[in-house]
Parts: structure tokens; sequence; C-alpha cells
């Protein structure tokens, strides 16, 4: 397996690439550590680890690991139960042996395909028709609405995988939908900075009301 690793490793394979080619049977550290002696000696010199044998972190575990976060979302506590060794065990495993992160869920709004072309059609038009010193003279401006059922707490929700791309494969994505018990929220930001928000707490927002209550703050604001 090292010479696996040293030949890949001088045919311009980076660390991730080898140990994804190598489906995790070597970790991510281990595979670290001989392309830096191959760096530094030229070889890849077989020694013995020092100290006692390991009993938790052996390949066996760590292949177990592995298969357990492809198949299935699953924590370290439960993944330590399923396998019978300690929790402090399965974080180095994941985190040393196979040089995975605990990626947060990231929230985004819910776009449609339609949505997301309409979006990078703007954002073309922008750069092909203004230039710096127009767009310092804009205001772009929004509404939100905040839901009043609660905030999803990301804290303990974490999805172990290798990069911020595997992760999101994995469900990393928390989703928001809209129609929920809410207050609105408009906001403005320009080159200068933010504006004042604007709150409806009763119903949203209609043309007299933004005329009424919004243009006067955004009219403020840009002055």
């Amino acid at each position: 397996m090292q010479k696996v690793v040293k030949t890949k490793f001088e045919n311009d394979d980076g660390p991730t690439k080898i140990y994804r080619d190598l489906a995790g049977v070597v970790s991510m550290q281990t595979i670290k550590l001989w392309i830096k002696k191959v760096r530094n000696t030229g070889s890849i010199e077989l020694s013995s680890p020092p100290g006692r044998p390991r009993t938790a972190r052996t390949k066996a575990n760590m292949l177990k690991a592995k298969q357990c976060l492809d198949q299935k979302r699953v924590s370290t506590r439960r993944l330590a139960a399923e396998m019978n060794i300690s929790k402090s065990s399965i974080h180095r495993i994941l985190r040393k042996d196979l040089g995975c992160f605990p990626y947060k869920k990231i929230k985004q709004p819910k776009l449609t395909d339609v949505q997301k072309k309409k979006r990078v059609k703007f954002a073309n038009w922008v750069l092909n028709s203004y230039t710096k010193g127009d767009i310092t003279r804009w205001l772009f401006s929004d509404e939100k609405y905040f839901d009043l059922n609660g905030t999803y707490h990301n804290q303990n929700d974490r999805i172990w995988a290798i990069s911020r791309e595997e992760a999101d494969k994995r469900g990393a994505i928390y989703e928001t939908t809209k129609f929920s018990v809410k207050v609105m929220v408009w906001l403005g930001v320009c080159s200068e900075g933010l504006s004042v928000p604007v709150t409806f707490e009763d119903g949203s927002m209609d043309a007299q009301r933004y005329i009424d209550e919004v243009l006067p703050i955004a009219l403020e604001c840009g002055n």
C-alpha cells in the first residue's frame, strides 16, 4: 500500500485524491505522513508504530466507520454504540484517520431551476452593462419573512465528511419553506452600508405600504 501511495504521489496526485482512490483503506493522516517522508527522504520507510498496539483505531474499525458513514447519517454517539467502542475513539477515527470534519447544515432559499437561471442572467447583465461607478449609486432592497415558530439549531446536527461538497451530498443543507406564522422585514443595502430595517407585523407589504412606510426610509438613507 505504501508503494501505491508513493507512485500516485509521484504522478502528482494530492492526499485527498489518493485517499478517495483507496476508498479509505489508508487514513488521511497516514497518507499525509507517507507523502511527507517521500518529500524529505525520497522513500517510505517501513516501521512499527511506537507504544502499545491499538485496540480501537484499527484498520477494521476505520473501514467499518467509513462504511457506516457512506450508508447513512449517524451521530458519533450512535456510531460508537454500534461499534462498541468509546465516543472519543470514534471521534479520533473520524478526524485523524478518515480525515473527516463535522460540517454544519447550511440554510439557503429553496429556489427552482427557473429562479436560478434568472439570477445568473441578471448577474451577467450587470457585469456587461454597468461600471463600478454606476453600482455605487444603486440601492438593493429585499423583503424577508422571519418565522415565529422557532428557529433551526444546527449546533448538534453535523455531517461527517472530508469536504463541504461531500457533506452537502449527504444532506448537510437545511431548506426553509415559506407561508408559516411570520413577520416581514424590509432592508436596503448600498455601497455605504445598510439602511434602517422596516418591520411589517400585520400582513405583507403592498404598493401603498411601500410608498407610506418604506420609501421615506429609503430616501432618507439614500441622502
